[in-house]
């Protein structure tokens, strides 16, 4: 059984997860409408990324016998401008997810919750690799710019389905 602070935890970070995931299908489209499949594709990734996370802490909480709900998902951006601008609000994001995945550690130590401890190691180096992968891709994009080498970038993500 979980205590009841890592019940809320787990159950606002399983709702920021499948907020997320809204988040990066927006940007997929955004990007698909560009008429750039290969980087709408890996925003997708993101968002599959993001649902299977959801998952992950809806089974823990089913097995720890938690009360889990869902939330409204309101509030999801529609346009992000550049391709650019799109990668570094998701490597902004994806940080503030970071800090989520961290309180909820911080959240399981306080409350002597060993097992939401180890279960949450896998979440954080995750997410120390996603980072890692977008900001190269940002620095990517910003050297490659608009012409040529965005349609490079492109295919070469697209290649990767």
């Amino acid at each position: 059984m979980l205590k009841k602070r890592v019940e809320e935890a787990v159950n606002a970070q399983m709702n920021a997860e499948l907020w997320s995931a809204q988040f990066y299908l927006s940007m997929s489209l955004q990007l698909s409408s560009e008429g750039l499949p290969g980087l709408a594709f890996w925003m997708r990734k993101q968002q599959e990324k993001a649902l299977r996370r959801a998952s992950q802490f809806i089974e823990y909480g089913i097995t720890q016998g938690a009360k889990l709900t869902v939330n409204d998902i309101i509030d999801i951006p529609q346009e992000f401008g550049n391709p650019v601008e799109i990668f570094e609000y998701a490597l902004v994001h994806m940080m503030r997810m970071t800090d989520l995945i961290d309180i909820l550690v911080s959240i399981s130590k306080a409350e002597e919750d060993n097992a939401t401890v180890v279960m949450l190691h896998e979440f954080v180096s995750r997410q120390v690799e996603d980072e890692a992968e977008i900001s190269q891709l940002i620095v990517t994009l910003k050297r490659v710019g608009d012409g040529m080498g965005l349609v490079w970038l492109d295919d070469k993500l697209h290649a990767e389905k």
